[in-house]
């Protein structure tokens, strides 16, 4: 997502160089194949996606399905769209607004998950809840992208920039030393880390997403090209609504597409059950825009992109193109014809 998941197992780090064409039911001579980069490894972060391959529902739409898992190694899914090298690519908002920038012409199509869940893990005894809780606090942050996150946070808020940067890697046994008050990290991963080793979320810990602190922007949003989408509007469709179809059965049972992870698509990668289960049971609830709850999901919206575009302002970013260039609401109102 924001940064990438990240876990203790080291075996994962190692599998961000795989390059694996993801190809389930066989394919006819009509099937379309559509190239999707994926932002980080396949884990159950794209269960909608393996979902909607194991049950056929790309095939019905005519396509075949080639995917290219992210990762520490890898290269950056926008930099595969950009090389031509994917028709389809997962990513985060601001990445996607700095590949504008630099001139490459992306449309942003899907969201998966209004709610991004980056956010900061706290302890009990000095909890970090709320924008104020980071004033004067030494954040235990990866980097570069972390430190943008929280001086947005305090900008959006009114709030001095008047916090201390403790450098640290991806597991949070820094904060566990006390060496920090806070803890960068993504309430689906590191935080059901630290469940998994026995500790109560709202008890032992806390965490508190940056989008809960106002810092708004959307996680594992789909965007393409827009030679792409004026080529082959209809293939857009096509992928959404399968790729809709297979989250929608995910939401009827969360135990599914972490199976699906752990023994298929990431069976190389070490992947813990507990974790992608409950990873899951987390994510399908950030697949819902708190604003809107009865919006579809996937569904584009225009109130949050307008708080998106506050954030980047608010990280010092210029001369973002107006939303109307750079997103197109309409793919998925039409992928959604005849969806129940």
């Amino acid at each position: 997502m924001y940064r990438r998941y990240f876990t203790f197992a080291a075996s994962i780090l190692a599998a961000g160089s795989l390059l694996v064409a993801g190809l389930v039911n066989p394919v006819t001579a009509q099937d379309k194949t559509v190239r999707v980069a994926l932002s980080w490894i396949p884990n159950v972060e794209y269960g909608g996606l393996w979902l909607a391959m194991e049950k056929g529902y790309f095939k019905q739409e005519g396509l075949k399905i080639e995917y290219q898992p992210g990762g520490p190694n890898a290269p950056k899914s926008l930099v595969t769209l950009a090389a031509g090298k994917a028709d389809i690519a997962y990513g985060v908002w601001l990445p996607f607004l700095d590949a504008v920038g630099r001139g490459n012409d992306f449309v942003i199509v899907a969201a998966t998950f209004p709610v991004s869940p980056l956010g900061v893990i706290s302890l009990a005894d000095n909890p970090i809840r709320q924008p104020a809780d980071l004033v004067g606090k030494k954040i235990l942050a990866q980097g570069v992208a972390e430190r943008t996150a929280i001086d947005a946070v305090l900008t959006l808020n009114n709030l001095p920039k008047e916090w201390e940067f403790v450098p640290a890697g991806y597991s949070p046994e820094p904060l566990l030393a006390k060496q920090g008050h806070g803890y960068t990290a993504f309430g689906t991963n590191q935080a059901v880390a630290l469940e998994l080793r026995g500790m109560k979320r709202g008890k032992d810990f806390h965490f508190a997403s940056f989008d809960s602190l106002g810092f708004k922007q959307y996680a594992s949003a789909v965007f393409t090209s827009r030679k792409f989408l004026q080529n082959d509007r209809a293939t857009v469709v096509k992928f959404l609504r399968a790729l809709t179809r297979g989250w929608q059965d995910n939401e009827k049972d969360l135990t599914v597409a972490p199976k699906l992870a752990v023994s298929k698509y990431g069976a190389d990668l070490g992947l813990n059950l507990k974790q992608q289960l409950r990873q899951n049971e987390l994510q399908i609830k950030m697949m819902r825009n708190p604003d809107k709850p009865q919006q579809p999901i996937l569904m584009l919206d225009r109130d949050t992109i307008a708080k998106m575009y506050a954030a980047a302002q608010a990280t010092g970013r210029k001369n973002i193109p107006p939303v109307e260039k750079i997103a197109d609401f309409g793919v998925m109102e039409e992928a959604r014809k005849g969806i129940k």
